[in-house]
């Protein structure tokens, strides 16, 4: 793209030349936001004189930074010196060069995914004798709200000491981030409380940034939380020279902590702000606009504004009634079938949907036609156990402290080192960290001990004594010391398909090294760990299926919203309460502000839910777009639908569809221990189960024979089949009639 002023409208000039000061540009969906920020930047480059190393872009997901980023770089030389970065990014990046004024963290420190963070809140919770799933989750509550907000954690308990157990809460709080500063280790939400601890306990530190940066760039400016406005405001602090782009429409995370109220408390902070509006929609035809239109126009905190396009016509959006889910997916792959014939790629399809647990359907369908399909919201690729394990080893060593990597990796290969092991371990020295103390020669005191952790030892220094560049090598000689492809049998379809997956971490190890020539090993841990399941949607060649949520930002040629029944979309949870319920259609107005040429969407006159099938009540936004008039009802689908063996044999004779999220073959789904049998389910849905399978519930604790112990994660609205998260052997889907499960009390 080159630099081109007169390629934007009015709208967009008027913000773009106001240099000095702050400026706010609320931004509806499709009105070419992001064209005005990478303008914006090539402006004060190009025509303003403005040195590139003094602007500060950020934006909310790599993707978009990667795209602004590129280009950027397209239209003025020197791009690659502004800093253009997520907050996270940004966060980590300051850390990394300022943290160890923060005893005792160190520059090495490990960044921990969700998964990790739940392991550290499981330790704690053990060893305070604490078996209470409400405690978790209120624990897991309070740590993120409190980390979001401004308040120090005993002001934060004290303001909420009317609820349940908040004293105890606060203990559990205090021990995890004691736990995490003893592993030299930030959670997510550590990487901006961190950076907003060091400019307030180290204002040199801060002018240091607010000094450089004269010119600072926030996109989606609405989902700002209190923590990042709050950095924004102390970059701020020397030049004052701020540009957001923010739609409070399109506020959908308040839930994680996001504040649209940030868009108005800038005029607070900002008194001479200058704000404009981009009204027009470059993305969506007209007939899409107004549906969109008519349903936000129902929330009344928003600022006053209408989107409009030039795109006149288009196809107008249609309301499907299906008789219940089932129908409602074979309608939806019938249609995409149709897309195609008329010339439309499946990757410029996406289904959305408000709840992850309605896939399940839509999975079944696009099997049985045959549709390749990428489904988002399952397990990343750097969240498998097989992965995992590597990073685990890797993360060693960057930070000999990581005792969750320690502790993780020490039995795989299996070493027979148990619970105990470790206590005795970590008993040398409690100070010190359980790699440190394997490692010192106070083990040499313990023969027996030493004994235990011996090979473990000398596999450790062979791969220390390898230089760390470049990295693949670094990372093959890492997997060869520790013997890690001989765990796996290459003859056991899983294991195959475990070293398929470690042989595509060597691919973007690689990857990465090309790119980055002289990054450290650390560079690529934390790299991966920021990255994000939702940055490949949208390629492929498959249909995107994923939550609202998961699509913000993205557009599609067509788009599909489906489940919308009142309970579903508006959750439940919003009915009775104002504030959420706007927040819905929020979220609904981002549903259908995707789409570019069509729109489809659907409701269900009945649906299983909760282990029966209820009658469902059309959504009120069915009726605020102004489309349930146009629905199409017709009761006897499911007799079109043949539902029988024909369902089986029309999939075996396609080819496997094959995604990055999920592979779908034959041999699996032929597996009915592991897999749908999809016969055996049509043919015995009347027949009485072979046990009670309602005993069954999601977060519950499991044993099988073969996987050993597991958590349920989720079970579908039949009930006959459950996902099942296994330590060992990563995600299983089980059908609950056959499955030797015993649920662990």
């Amino acid at each position: 793209m080159d630099y081109d002023i007169n390629s934007l409208n009015e709208e967009q000039i008027a913000p773009l030349k106001q240099i000095e000061g702050a400026v706010l540009v609320t931004a509806g969906a499709g009105s070419g936001k992001t064209r005005l920020l990478t303008h914006r930047v090539a402006y004060l480059i190009k025509e303003c004189g403005v040195d590139p190393y003094n602007i500060l872009a950020i934006t909310f997901t790599n993707k978009a930074a990667n795209e602004m980023r590129n280009r950027i770089s397209s239209m003025v030389y020197g791009a690659d010196r502004v800093w253009i970065s997520t907050f996270h990014s940004m966060c980590a990046r300051i850390l990394r060069r300022d943290i160890d004024v923060l005893y005792p963290f160190t520059k090495d420190f490990s960044i921990y995914s969700e998964s990790d963070s739940d392991k550290v809140i499981k330790e704690i919770l053990t060893e305070q004798n604490i078996d209470d799933d409400k405690m978790k989750k209120a624990l897991v509550r309070h740590l993120s709200n409190w980390k979001n907000g401004s308040q120090t954690l005993e002001d934060y308990v004290a303001t909420h000491s009317d609820e349940c157990d908040m004293d105890k809460i606060g203990e559990l709080i205090r021990a995890y981030q004691n736990r995490l500063k003893k592993n030299n280790a930030l959670d997510f939400d550590d990487l901006l409380c961190k950076t907003v601890e060091l400019f307030k306990n180290f204002p040199d530190i801060l002018n240091y940034y607010a000094n450089r940066f004269k010119y600072i760039l926030v996109d989606e400016f609405q989902d700002t939380n209190t923590v990042q406005y709050n950095l924004v405001k102390m970059l701020t602090s020397i030049h004052g020279n701020l540009f957001v782009v923010g739609d409070e429409d399109q506020c959908i995370y308040s839930w994680r902590g996001a504040n649209f109220q940030n868009i108005f408390n800038l005029k607070k902070d900002f008194p001479d702000v200058k704000t404009f509006k981009l009204e027009r929609n470059y993305r969506s035809t007209d007939e899409i606009i107004k549906v969109a239109n008519n349903v936000i126009k129902n929330n009344s905190t928003r600022l006053n504004k209408n989107m409009w396009t030039d795109k006149k016509g288009g196809e107008k959006p249609t309301l499907y009634n299906a008789y219940d889910e089932r129908d409602e997916a074979y309608y939806v792959a019938k249609t995409i079938i149709n897309l195609k014939s008329q010339g439309y790629e499946y990757n410029d399809i996406a289904v959305l949907m408000r709840l992850n647990a309605l896939s399940r359907s839509f999975e079944e369908a696009f099997l049985s036609y045959n549709i390749p399909h990428r489904i988002f919201g399952g397990f990343k690729f750097y969240e498998r156990v097989e992965i995992k394990n590597v990073i685990g080893y890797l993360r060693l060593f960057t930070n000999p402290k990581d005792d969750i990597s320690f502790s993780r990796i020490i039995n795989f290969p299996k070493r027979k080192i148990g619970e105990g092991t470790l206590a005795k371990l970590q008993n040398l020295d409690q100070e010190k960290s359980l790699l440190e103390n394997a490692l010192s020669d106070k083990l040499l005191l313990d023969p027996t001990l030493y004994k235990k952790f011996a090979s473990f030892i000398e596999e450790y220094k062979k791969a220390r004594a390898v230089p760390m560049r470049p990295l693949s090598k670094f990372v093959e000689s890492l997997l060869n010391a520790f013997h890690i492809r001989e765990a796996y049998n290459i003859k056991e379809e899983e294991d195959f398909n475990r070293l398929m997956n470690i042989d595509q971490f060597i691919s973007s190890v690689r990857e990465f090294e090309s790119l980055n020539p002289d990054a450290s090993l650390g560079d690529f841990l934390e790299s991966i760990t920021l990255s994000s399941d939702t940055d490949d949607i949208g390629s492929g060649g498959a249909v995107t299926i994923a939550t609202v949520h998961a699509v913000k930002g993205l557009e599609f040629k067509v788009v599909f919203v489906i489940g919308l029944e009142e309970g579903i979309f508006p959750i439940s949870r919003a009915l009775n309460n104002s504030y959420e319920l706007e927040e819905e259609r929020r979220l609904m107005y981002v549903a259908l502000t995707r789409a570019e040429e069509r729109l489809y969407l659907s409701h269900a006159s009945k649906r299983y839910l909760y282990r029966e099938s209820q009658y469902q009540t059309p959504s009120r936004f069915c009726r605020e777009l102004g489309l349930l008039s146009l629905e199409r009802t017709n009761t006897s689908q499911m007799q079109d639908r043949q539902y029988d063996r024909g369902f089986v044999n029309r999939y075996r004779t396609g080819e496997p569809n094959y995604s990055k999220e999920k592979t779908y073959d034959v041999d699996r789904f032929n597996k009915s221990q592991t897999f749908f049998d999809k016969s055996k389910i049509l043919t015995k849905q009347e027949e009485k189960p072979k046990k009670d399978v309602s005993v069954y519930r999601v977060g519950q604790k499991v044993r099988h024979p073969k996987y050993e112990e597991g958590e349920i994660v989720y079970i579908s609205d039949d009930g006959l089949v459950a996902d099942i998260i296994f330590e060992n052997f990563g995600k299983k889907s089980l059908m609950l009639e056959l499955a030797p499960l015993e649920i662990i009390k």
